[in-house]
């Protein structure tokens, strides 16, 4: 538990180039289980984030694991229609907003991740993983399916096929299969430096470039290749106005490539 006694902390730095870096953390004993707390302790930090966005932001872990699940206590006695809030309630004001962010969002992942955490690692940009993690949707244990949005973001990082076995079978997943399926992006022997450090750096990039990144992979999402092209002209044509992309261009012209600094601007 963190010292101010909620489930998550957020803290925000800065790297040495000035970049804001939000790191936010689950921190509730060995399991980091999702109960009530959790959740409303996530969707605060969320808000917070929501309000002021850092230039990038990191989700990882504290403990012997990233968590074992949801507090299965959240479920007893529900109605179908309360059942269903729940679900929407957890999309508006967790995986939606993580998604909403307008900056990259990295996951790391050192350690055992089930349910509800590895829910929220696929509403993320990237996710790295440590050699020894393990990774799985095991919703079938209490005769549910995963539903913060779990099946349809793994089967566009793996297909269809990958996302019905991992969610039918229930069984554990390790980080390099995952990374072979394209669900992890990369593995590191540690997993927490090689997260800060991915963060930091893109932090220090072109935010506003990496937001337009962000929107026109969500237009490709919603509405496929057809509706990404017509967003990108409106969504890339207003880089031409940010003070990063002019002072990158001059940069570029002067020095060349690579020298430019980026203000998120």
């Amino acid at each position: 538990m963190t010292d101010s006694g909620r489930p998550t902390r957020l803290e925000r730095t800065a790297t040495d180039a000035g970049a804001e870096v939000a790191v936010l953390t689950f921190d509730d004993g060995a399991l980091n289980l999702f109960d009530r707390a959790m959740f409303d302790s996530l969707v605060a930090d969320l808000d917070a984030l929501t309000a002021r966005p850092p230039r990038a932001l990191l989700l990882r872990a504290e403990g012997r694991v990233v968590s074992g699940g949801v507090d299965v206590h959240l479920f007893d006695g529900l109605t179908e229609d309360e059942g269903a809030e729940l679900w929407r309630t957890l999309f508006a004001e967790i995986i939606h907003q993580i998604e909403a962010l307008p900056c990259p969002v990295v996951y790391a992942a050192h350690a055992l991740t089930l349910t509800a955490a590895f829910e929220i690692s696929l509403a993320c940009d990237i996710i790295l993983a440590a050699p020894g993690a393990k990774f799985g949707l095991v919703e079938t244990v209490v005769g549910l399916t995963p539903s913060m949005g779990g099946p349809q973001r793994l089967a566009e990082r793996a297909g269809s096929g990958r996302a019905r076995e991992f969610v039918m079978t229930g069984d554990l997943y390790d980080a390099e299969t995952m990374r072979s399926w394209g669900v992890v992006n990369a593995v590191h022997d540690d997993v927490d430096v090689a997260a800060r450090a991915l963060t930091a750096r893109l932090a220090d990039g072109p935010t506003r470039a990496h937001r337009a990144t962000k929107e026109i992979i969500e237009a490709w999402r919603s509405g496929g290749v057809a509706h990404a092209d017509s967003v990108t002209p409106d969504v890339s044509g207003v880089l031409f106005g940010t003070d990063d992309l002019k002072g990158a261009v001059r940069s570029f012209l002067e020095v060349g490539p690579g020298r430019a600094t980026y203000a998120g601007r």
